[in-house]
């Protein structure tokens, strides 16, 4: 391995322990950098346990670790290798097993709950509405260390003032019910593993790769390690994530954090062509420089310069450019079409299916993301963590007449019956008279109080269900339909059921045969199946059953290749954002382009206000990110690059003049 490296590369890859930062440009090889250092620490007698690897997805983690078992073989899989999460999430998993990780959309439905009890409307200032609200609480996570919430946004709107308590009380309480619970979010694996730090693995080594890209929260996950070595991989020119909390002075200001820091660059370029480089060089040198670097071109295919693609209107953009596609020589999966704002992608994706075209849309809704595979992880969740609020929320909003808040409270009293313990609450439960009592908070800031009237239990009589569940408390519930009642008994059917199940093949099996999701296969057939007049299209909706049956067995298989349930269930939850769908034309935006190569690129919507996005760089974005977005953009090319811009939009009747970054490519005469 180390003897195919240039010579930056190997001196890079051998560099004495202590403090390394490695400035690796775009195509110049910083995959194969970091694989070699890890060679050169293995054959130093570094055991694998002993180095870690932080990357920016687990993909680029598997990959790596599959080049290390080539030559060392299983012993890689030794190797610490994954996400900052991941990583943490393992850790965190090993010292207190109850926890649960909730992405981001689960956990904006708990806080929407949260935000949606207090009265907002009598205050002069307009409040921000609860998504907004989650987001910025969670930009104050991955960018803060010395504020608290209410400083924070009092610094960052003051004219919130009036609001700022009441939005920290909403934080408040959002915490304690995520902690009650034993929810993370991908912020709190961070933030408890640093809480943790002392009860975590030493290292000899840990290696940080997209090292640009790190925020501050990840910045003091680094400082709280306990290693030996640290060395980073990353160029400040794709540095593109500010939005997302990213700060580029952590790159910027390495040496001055660390004395002892050696500084290597990489400035061979292996990936695109002399001309597509020297364009992209020529954008990015308006960035000011951090640290002094200039690319030598190391690809001798025949050059062809990038050319600038010039049209009226915005749509005929898309149509020509989808044209010159069908046209293209160059495979398919080979092709990339890459934009600033996902707005472009509609036009293009319908551009190309005009031309009998495919194409994949990275982002875009996932296997994973569909209602029924969500459903099916949900009541997977719930029975290894029980007290897993969100998955029982999910699973019975399903049921006729129940909607999240009747959800939330239905799980509440279960709990209450239970003592504390759902699995009683539901086999055991202790007869209450009143189930439903709300406990008070101890700070209450614009909320409001609700109250309701317990119903009959004999009102479910009829059904044939389990005699517990038609005793149980819970059926007083006002709001109790028929279709909760039964829910409640296939829950307490499968609890049964579960306790003896070892294989995770065997697990999915069980809850595809459940009532729940028998339930909940139906109703999303049914509701895809329907047409404009309410009626049910049969053909339709056989085959939309068809269709769920045909992924629940998908998971089965997947399923097969796990003895552990645990393993099986965090490895679909971690893994399931980095797939996508589809075959053909990539369809990208920059952000997810990251990391990508293709030998044809077309970039588009290149006009002043699109990219740059103008709208983002007035909200505290900056010119320079929008740069190095355009040069991560281009610098995706390996031979055939193809800039191009409209200068009319019809629908909104919108004219547009050429991006900035057009004129400084010297492509505008």
């Amino acid at each position: 391995m180390l003897s195919s490296l240039n010579p930056e590369q190997l001196q890079a890859a051998t560099a004495p322990f202590g403090h390394t930062l490695v400035i690796a440009s775009a195509g110049t090889g910083k995959t194969s950098t970091i694989v070699a250092r890890i060679f050169h620490l293995l054959e130093r007698g570094v055991e694998p346990q002993e180095i870690l690897l932080l990357t920016f997805t687990n993909k680029a983690a598997q990959e790596m670790v599959q080049r290390i078992q080539s030559r060392f073989g299983s012993v890689a899989k030794k190797i610490e290798a994954g996400t900052f999460h991941a990583v943490s999430y393992r850790w965190l998993k090993a010292i207190d097993p109850k926890l649960v990780l909730k992405q981001p959309k689960e956990l904006k439905l708990l806080f929407k709950s949260i935000y949606e009890r207090r009265d907002l409307s009598h205050f002069e200032t307009k409040a921000f509405a609860a998504s907004t609200l989650f987001d910025l609480y969670s930009l104050y996570q991955n960018s803060q260390m010395e504020q608290s919430f209410a400083e924070w946004m009092r610094g960052k709107y003051p004219e919130h003032e009036e609001l700022v308590a009441i939005y920290e009380d909403i934080a408040l309480e959002f915490e304690e019910l995520k902690n009650e619970y034993g929810f993370l979010s991908f912020n709190d694996l961070l933030l408890k593993a640093i809480e943790y730090k002392d009860r975590l693995p030493r290292f000899v080594e840990v290696l940080v790769d997209e090292y640009q890209d790190t925020n501050n929260l990840q910045g003091r996950f680094l400082e709280a390690l306990r290693y030996k070595s640290l060395f980073c991989v990353g160029d400040y020119d794709q540095s593109i994530y500010a939005f997302n909390g990213a700060n580029i002075d952590i790159i910027a200001s390495f040496r001055h954090r660390y004395p002892d820091a050696k500084i290597y660059n990489l400035s061979k370029n292996y990936r695109s062509t002399r001309y597509i480089l020297d364009l992209a060089n020529r954008v990015i040198a308006n960035n000011e420089r951090i640290y002094p670097k200039k690319l030598e071109v190391m690809n001798q295919k025949e050059a062809v310069p990038p050319k600038l693609l010039e049209f009226l209107d915005l749509y005929e953009q898309y149509e020509q450019i989808a044209r010159r596609i069908k046209l293209s020589l160059t495979p398919k999966e080979e092709i990339a079409v890459i934009f600033r704002n996902n707005a472009s992608a509609d036009g293009i994706e319908a551009a190309l299916r005009q031309q009998g075209l495919s194409c994949k849309r990275k982002g875009s809704q996932s296997l994973f993301d569909m209602k029924e595979i969500k459903a099916l992880f949900d009541l997977l969740s719930l029975l290894l963590n029980p007290k897993d609020l969100l998955s029982f929320i999910h699973i019975f909003e399903y049921a006729k007449g129940i909607g999240a808040n009747s959800a939330k409270e239905l799980y509440e009293a279960l709990v209450r019956c239970g003592e504390g313990d759902l699995v009683k609450g539901l086999q055991e439960p202790k007869d209450l008279k009143n189930p439903f009592a709300k406990k008070e908070r101890s700070y209450q800031l614009a909320l409001f109080e609700d109250s309701m009237q317990p119903g009959s239990k004999s009102r479910f009589s009829h059904l044939d269900i389990d005699e517990r569940i038609k005793a149980h408390p819970l059926l007083t519930y006002p709001r109790m339909s028929e279709e909760a009642v039964l829910f409640l008994d296939s829950l307490l059917e499968l609890q049964r059921k579960f306790h003896r199940i070892k294989r995770p093949k065997q697990a999915v099996e069980i809850l595809r045969d459940s009532f729940i999701l028998n339930y909940i296969k139906k109703v999303l057939a049914k509701n895809r199946a329907k047409r404009k007049d309410g009626s049910i299209d049969e053909e339709q909706y056989r085959q939309g059953i068809e269709r769920i049956e045909r992924r629940f067995a998908l998971m089965g298989h997947l399923a097969g290749n796990y003895e552990d349930i645990y393993r099986f269930y965090n490895a679909m939850v971690l893994g399931s954002s980095e797939m996508s769908q589809g075959e053909g034309v990539n369809l990208l935006t920059v952000h997810a382009s990251k990391g990508l190569e293709f030998k044809e690129v077309y970039v588009v919507d290149l006009m002043e206000g699109r990219f740059p996005n103008l709208k983002l760089v007035s909200k505290g974005g900056s010119i320079e990110e929008e740069r190095r977005l355009f040069y991560v953009a281009v610098t995706r090319a390996k031979e055939l690059l193809y800039l191009s811009y409209a200068k009319y939009d019809r629908v909104k009747k919108q004219e547009f003049l050429p991006s900035r970054f057009l004129e400084e490519a010297g492509l505008l005469s």
